[in-house]
């Protein structure tokens, strides 16, 4: 299964900030002895691409370091050169597994990414550039362009956090049906509406959590009946886990693994390719994070040799 990253570009950030960047180069270095696992280096988006989600005047004020003080602290990220150079090849990443997963490999993934809080004119939550909106209109431009025929999207956010970025893009949006599952009291304070929003009590541990997945994943498909998406978008946030400092929800390494099956199965019974990106984890201890995500990986890489009939 292919798998794309950019973890050499390391945000300068300042001592003590909350995000997570080595988790990262942690996660690349357990997927590159992982077998079954194929890694590339991702290439950047370019303003074009960009521009299918975003605004231009929120473009080049990225681009060109002209993002004010206060669009800087609602991103959480000072400006510099390696912030453009990450979030444009974050964005690759996910235009690669798309293609890719498209193109018959059924699955691939983003060992970043998941940057919904992006809506088209800012930033927000330590997301710059709305990965999964950028690449879902992509892919449609070039299933029109290639087959001439519309391509429907879903896309899953299972982080703990609404994505509110990537609900507000696509709010007026049919061939896009957003699914977030989510934390009713977490971050953001202020959601918009996503096709279908979830939301779950402080503390809430795998069955539950379950149980609320399944119910979703079931009204998707009912209201996918007469037209079921083409590609669906795995926003795999691990800070649903229980050692998350953002996260309040109480989720099992196991529990999340199980759901990392639930939707892969659900997509592959139906022959729908998946991209997958990891999005958010802050656990107190980063190696229970990227051992969250490496069993995204996992799961992701055994939908992958399933769909294409490879022995294990």
């Amino acid at each position: 299964m292919e798998a794309f990253y950019a973890d050499q570009f390391v945000l300068p950030l300042p001592p003590g900030h909350t995000f997570p960047m080595s988790k990262y180069r942690l996660l690349r270095e357990r997927a590159a002895v992982e077998p079954g696992l194929e890694l590339h280096t991702a290439v950047p988006a370019t303003d074009a691409e960009l521009a299918l989600a975003h605004t231009p005047g929120y473009i080049s004020a990225v681009v060109d370091g002209t993002l004010a003080p206060a669009q800087q602290r609602e991103i959480g990220f000072p400006w510099s050169e390696a912030m453009v150079a990450r979030s444009r090849r974050s964005v690759g990443a996910t235009i690669a597994a798309a293609r890719a997963a498209l193109a018959g490999a059924g699955v691939a993934a983003n060992l970043a990414g998941g940057t919904h809080h992006a809506s088209a004119e800012k930033g927000g939550g330590y997301c710059v550039f709305n990965d999964v909106a950028v690449a879902a209109r992509l892919m449609q431009a070039e299933r029109h362009r290639s087959h001439r025929r519309l391509l429907r999207v879903a896309v899953v956010d299972l982080d703990v956090h609404q994505g509110n970025g990537t609900a507000a893009i696509f709010a007026d949006d049919p061939t896009v049906f957003t699914l977030s599952l989510h934390g009713a009291k977490n971050f953001p304070f202020r959601k918009a509406r996503s096709d279908l929003d979830v939301e779950l009590p402080d503390g809430c541990g795998d069955e539950p959590y379950l149980r609320a997945l399944d119910d979703a994943l079931d009204q998707m498909w009912r209201r996918h009946v007469d037209g079921p998406p083409g590609l669906i978008f795995f926003v795999a946030g691990a800070d649903p886990h229980e050692g998350d400092r953002l996260g309040r929800l109480k989720l099992t390494t196991a529990g999340l693994a199980a759901r990392d099956r639930r939707v892969l199965s659900a997509a592959r019974e139906r022959r729908i390719p998946v991209a997958i990106s990891m999005a958010g984890g802050y656990g107190r201890n980063v190696e229970d994070t990227v051992q969250v995500h490496l069993g995204t990986l996992r799961a992701a890489a055994a939908s992958w040799r399933e769909w294409n009939n490879v022995g294990s």
